[in-house]
């Protein structure tokens, strides 16, 4: 793409060195032009937002090809994930009626090499009910997880012990440890607390309360730096992400929408 641009550069160098009417000043007003015709007709693009090679994955919804459904034995009633058009544009559409389940992205990645992700979300509103400090109100009309893989070779005996029983139980070793972005249902002095479940899953307030309700809201964070903030401790470095919209605690019901999500350098 940078080919028409030199070669229209080496023209005026030439006209420079070969007359003495053009003046410097003639020449650089020349370039500048040539340089907004380029920008214009997308032959030199400005730089926007992360270079794609830095960019592990951006997923915008065309379809759900790339995640599968985790649905919870003791939660009857399941939310749901469709995609929802509007014109050339795809949205991830959640919803939950007093249920619960999530949708996992089917690739795990290094957090090291990949510590970012950014996302834009929408929630059509909060839970009244929601209280991120009990179990009874912990429900979020959108939330993701970032979930930190166990790795038995950086285990103590005890622990490696209780893993070993839990993929006994259910087949699989579950999650180390997760941060859970969420929108939270009230405004709160906190941007992060301990989940009501468990120390291991720490919650983040990216948004709170009704202020931004039905509005699209850019988010990015740093899953590292945010891991050793909430834990005081070096992340596992093998993670993946999960979206889900959740209300089997407080009854309630909510659809939330996402455009895109993305993990990069």
């Amino acid at each position: 793409m940078g080919e028409p641009g030199l070669s229209f550069m080496a023209k005026f160098t030439c006209v420079e060195n070969t007359t003495d009417k053009v003046s410097t000043t003639a020449l650089l007003q020349a370039v500048t032009r040539l340089l907004v015709v380029l920008v214009c007709a997308g032959l030199f693009p400005l730089a926007s937002g992360a270079d794609e090679q830095e960019v592990l994955f951006r997923e915008t919804f065309n379809d759900l090809g790339n995640w599968q459904t985790v649905i919870f034995p003791k939660i009857k009633k399941h939310s749901t994930y469709s995609i929802e058009k509007n014109g050339d544009r795809h949205y991830l559409r959640a919803e939950s009626k007093a249920s619960a389940s999530a949708i996992v992205y089917k690739i795990s990645f290094n957090a090291y090499e990949y510590p970012r992700a950014a996302w834009r979300w929408k929630v059509s509103n909060v839970y009244a009910k929601g209280d991120a400090r009990t179990k009874e109100g912990d429900d979020y009309p959108i939330r993701v997880y970032i979930m930190f893989e166990y790795d038995p070779e950086h285990a103590g005996a005890f622990e490696r012990m209780q893993y070993g029983l839990m993929k006994m139980l259910y087949g699989e070793y579950p999650p180390h440890s997760s941060l859970s972005y969420v929108w939270a249902n009230k405004d709160d002095p906190e941007t992060m607390v301990t989940s009501p479940y468990t120390d291991k899953a720490k919650m983040v307030f990216l948004e709170k309360g009704i202020g931004r309700v039905g509005t699209w809201q850019d988010e990015a964070v740093n899953m590292v730096e945010d891991y050793q903030k909430a834990f005081g401790a070096r992340p596992p470095a093998r993670a993946r992400i999960a979206i889900m919209n959740d209300s089997d605690n407080t009854g309630e019901s909510s659809i939330s929408y996402m455009e895109y999500i993305e993990v990069f350098k």
